[in-house]
């Protein structure tokens, strides 16, 4: 059963209200099963879902209920359209700027088609179907006509030419741009090997999606009943394309010839896939205790361009904060982690995450709560010049006192930040004490220890990208040594660990921290 839950007309209503009074079937619009996986979209009063029709979770269908019109849904039992998917959400794209092009477009993972892979595989895929599809008259009565759907690829190459797939699409977050039409898609994956744990995030353009579904369509035919590209005559208008003034003289879906209908039954799939924008992914990280989960992404404007922060959420409770920076071309990105930070005391999955550029927070769901992050914390990044701009961090800048929110609006002549390159002996150098060119002041710690017992030796830069090296220096000589590990010495990312403790051990031990360049 469904019902609505009033909310309000303003946010400051502060109203979360169960209407009682009206109830409805939930069959087609929500799952029997709440862990299910579903996405679902209202628009216009008309609520597009991809979910389980019925109790046992078998038949999957993307459906269209509410509204003035019949119900409209998949083709049932045939895998050929959808095979045992996972919906992970579902977004209204414009085509054109006549409102008759507009397309849903639902982002999902399912097996792979028999023939498509040896061996039982799963392929992300993004569907689409048309907003003012009705349905046909005597075929494909009351189902969609314009559904087509392609896989999504998010690979690298790996030795003897096989790739490494990542396949489980587990979320998708669209980023705007000045033209509605051509928003860029944010990608989550991991991959589906027991032997294998990595994860991916891919990016996507609208153009290169269109033109797969504007090429060939998956065919299987010769003896072996393989997929191949569509060789033959495709029927007029092209199966997948809105009825609208833009591309023909169709004022309906109930209007298209039988032979488009009959084509479009039997070719929901495309023949080519969409591949990320540069053939690969701008993140991968393999062989960790956990895997990506949700993504949100900022367009942050710096003092040298626009860079694009993702917020991406893990398996074990945790979000990651990456840039993308481009190092000799916009071609090719290098992926900058500026921070790693829980968000929960117990190490659960992120199940949903939004962000908020009005408030400048990000809201993360889990099944034990829903936690709140700002999306910049400058104050982490210490007072000095030098290390605020060796954070890289688009939305912070040393403002001549301590490292803040950068705003482009103001103009300030001690403002410092350098996103692209983090060099701070170029920005910083006019800044520094005269005494102390290459860096930051030298902080002393004077450290007891007890003979035969352990002591640690704290030095944790704020850096995440910072080498550190330690060196020793005896009380009786000025030369220093570098300190080499072994098992009575230990490095950690904290510091070092000096297990038991000998008289020779005592003296000075220089910790320093470096990157770009610059020594602290």
């Amino acid at each position: 059963m469904c019902t609505y839950i009033e909310v309000g007309g303003h946010p400051e209503d502060n109203i979360f209200k169960l209407e009682d009074s009206h109830f409805e079937n939930g069959r087609g619009k929500s799952p029997y099963d709440p862990k299910l996986l579903t996405a679902s979209l209202l628009i216009d009063g008309e609520l597009y879902s991809g979910t389980a029709a019925d109790f046992m979770g078998r038949d999957f269908a993307i459906f269209r209920t509410l509204g003035q019109h019949h119900p409209i849904r998949t083709e049932q039992h045939d895998s050929r359209w959808l095979n045992d998917p996972r919906f992970i959400t579902a977004h209204l794209i414009p085509e054109s700027d006549n409102p008759e092009d507009d397309k849903i477009y639902f982002f999902f993972r399912e097996n792979a088609i028999d023939g498509e892979h040896s061996g039982k595989a799963t392929h992300a895929r993004i569907g689409q179907i048309c907003k003012n599809d009705f349905g046909g008259h005597r075929s494909l009565v009351n189902k969609w006509t314009t559904f087509l759907k392609a896989r999504l690829m998010c690979s690298v190459p790996g030795p003897n030419g096989i790739d490494t797939h990542f396949d489980e699409l587990q979320d998708v977050f669209l980023m705007n741009s000045k033209d509605p039409k051509n928003p860029i898609i944010y990608a989550v994956f991991s991959t589906s090997s027991n032997i294998f744990k990595g994860s991916a995030v891919c990016m996507y353009s609208m153009a290169d999606v269109r033109r797969v579904f504007l090429g060939p369509y998956a065919h299987r035919d010769g003896p072996n009943y393989q997929w191949v590209p569509y060789q033959g005559r495709v029927p007029y208008p092209r199966p997948g394309t809105c009825p609208s003034k833009t591309f023909g003289g169709f004022d309906s879906t109930k209007d298209l010839p039988d032979e488009v209908i009959t084509f479009a039954r039997s070719h929901p799939a495309m023949y080519n896939p969409v591949f990320p924008i540069n053939n690969r992914p701008i993140m991968i990280k393999t062989d960790l205790d956990y895997q990506f989960t949700q993504i949100v992404v900022d367009r942050v404007d710096a003092e040298d361009g626009q860079y694009d922060v993702m917020f991406i959420g893990t398996d074990i409770g945790t979000v990651l904060k990456v840039v993308s920076i481009p190092k000799e071309t916009w071609h090719d990105l290098e992926e900058v982690l500026l921070e790693e930070i829980t968000v929960f005391r117990e190490a659960t999955p992120v199940s949903a995450m939004k962000i908020s550029t009005k408030q400048q927070q990000v809201y993360i769901g889990s099944a034990v709560g829903v936690s709140q992050l700002p999306l910049h914390r400058c104050d982490v990044y210490g007072k000095a010049c030098a290390e605020c701009c060796l954070a890289r961090d688009p939305y912070c800048a040393w403002d001549g006192a301590s490292c803040s929110r950068y705003f482009p609006t103001a103009k300030r002549r001690t403002r410092r930040q350098d996103i692209r390159n983090g060099d701070p002996l170029t920005h910083c150098s006019d800044l520094q004490h005269p005494g102390n060119p290459s860096g930051g002041g030298l902080e002393e710690k004077i450290i007891y220890g007890v003979e035969n017992s352990s002591t640690f030796l704290e030095c944790s830069p704020k850096s995440q990208r910072a080498l550190v090296y330690w060196q020793f220096q005896k009380p009786t000589e000025e030369r220093k040594e570098e300190i080499k590990v072994n098992d009575r010495l230990i490095r950690t990312e904290q510091g070092l660990l000096l297990r038991s403790l000998q008289r020779k051990d005592s003296g000075l031990y220089f910790c320093y921290a470096v990157e770009h360049g610059f020594m602290q």
